[in-house]
């Protein structure tokens, strides 16, 4: 009986922490975050499988349920709706790195899009350069700025327009613009060495 009592109890202090936060008080929304952090991480971790990644996901899960927290019903425990937020964004992730991979096994087009065209591969010599060309690809990638980064990411792998980016990131559409251009141009620049280099040491080996 003193189970169920606490079950309700909690429940309640849930409703009341969210009616707060949804009237603007991040102070309470904070509460349910200490609140179940460490559950929700655990969640996350089990698709991802790194506590780093894990962190990361139930962060943009909790900043994903307070932007729609408005949207939350009451008619359910606030654990399960945020519960099925950070499953969603797991998920999410796990796709995103998919269409990365995906990403990393084409080769560079010359069009508006930054994408890469498969490769046609006939010889071990060829599989080796292509394995560089992606490893150099995904450290460019990362070497990137965190907006440049996230700009580019948002436009290439999942697809979005610039107006949807920019809304996203939080700034204007020219910034966007001007954030992907410069990824591009970066990535590019360093293909360019690598084909540069690639070049040299066949004129080497010929010679």
């Amino acid at each position: 009986m003193r189970d169920t009592k606490n079950k309700i109890s909690n429940k309640e202090v849930d409703l009341s922490l969210v009616r707060r936060s949804k009237k603007g008080d991040y102070r309470a929304f904070d509460l349910l975050v200490l609140k179940y952090q460490s559950r929700l991480i655990s969640i996350a971790f089990k698709y991802v499988k790194e506590r780093q990644l894990a962190e990361d996901i139930t962060q943009e899960a909790f900043i994903k349920a307070y932007k729609s927290i408005d949207s939350f019903r009451e008619e359910s425990s606030f654990y399960t709706w945020v519960y099925r937020i950070t499953v969603n964004t797991a998920k999410n992730y796990l796709v995103s790195l998919k269409r990365k991979k995906d990403f990393l096994m084409s080769d560079l087009s010359e069009d508006d899009s930054f994408y890469l065209e498969k490769l046609d591969i006939e010889s071990p010599q060829e599989i080796l350069k292509a394995n560089e060309l992606r490893d150099l690809i995904f450290e460019a990638l990362s070497a990137l700025g965190e907006e440049t980064r996230t700009a580019l990411s948002l436009r290439e792998f999942d697809g979005l327009s610039y107006e949807q980016i920019a809304g996203i990131v939080n700034c204007p559409v020219g910034t966007v613009r001007s954030r992907i251009f410069r990824g591009r141009e970066i990535i590019e620049e360093e293909i360019g060495k690598y084909m540069d280099r690639n070049s040299i040491d066949q004129n080497i080996k010929i010679s």
